[in-house]
């Protein structure tokens, strides 16, 4: 079975599992899983408390098994403490009703590691569309965090080599936003560098969705 963790654009995988990303004020609580989150470059200082309480309701359907994408972005206008406030209240939602987040991180890994640990949070947390250099991704996996691998593996060599270290059971796969990639595409590439690769993300999926 595959598993994409984090789409913009739902192919309708007859085999396996999309999470299709969600925003709380255009909900379709109709898909068979989706994650809804506050994403740090759409917040809005007027009404995100609004936001904040309507997530709260949204994140305990059935078929929500994540909350996300929400995080950290350095390279975007939204003041940085603005977004630090609203990602500490989602995390504190993912804790109150267990549920996996779906990170969104742009030159913050280091302040997402030191809001987790200060934080003491206990769900798993997933940065998806993960392109960085090794040593990113060591200080990410050894304190915890899931690393999620979309088109970047298809074209950049030396994030292979980043994939293939990544401790297995932390490991997960992607299209995010892109709409001419499909995940066949992204597994093809995985398979290629580990061939138990469908096997273990199913297992990892099950482990971290509770399914």
């Amino acid at each position: 079975m595959k598993v994409n963790v984090h789409t913009h654009h739902p192919k309708g995988l007859s085999e396996g599992v999309e999470i299709v990303n969600q925003y709380p004020a255009t909900l379709d609580n109709s898909l068979p899983a989706y994650s809804v989150g506050i994403h740090p470059w759409y917040i809005n200082e007027d009404t995100v408390e609004e936001e904040l309480a309507l997530l709260e309701q949204q994140i305990q359907q059935p078929n929500c098994i994540a909350l996300g994408e929400c995080g950290l972005d350095k390279k975007t206008n939204i003041s940085l403490n603005l977004q630090v406030e609203v990602f500490k209240k989602q995390l504190l939602l993912a804790e109150k009703y267990k549920k996996a987040v779906i990170l969104h991180v742009v030159s913050a890994y280091q302040e997402v590691i030191a809001i987790k640990k200060e934080m003491n949070i206990t769900v798993p947390l997933i940065v998806h569309g993960f392109n960085k250099k090794e040593q990113v991704a060591e200080s990410l996996w050894k304190n915890g965090f899931y690393l999620s691998f979309g088109r970047h593996l298809i074209y950049n060599e030396g994030l292979r080599n980043t994939f293939v270290n990544v401790p297995r059971t932390q490991v997960f796969l992607e299209t995010d936003d892109t709409e001419d990639i499909n995940i066949d595409e992204v597994y093809a590439v995985a398979t290629s560098l580990d061939r138990e690769i469908e096997a273990i993300i199913e297992q990892n999926y099950k482990t971290v969705f509770n399914k």
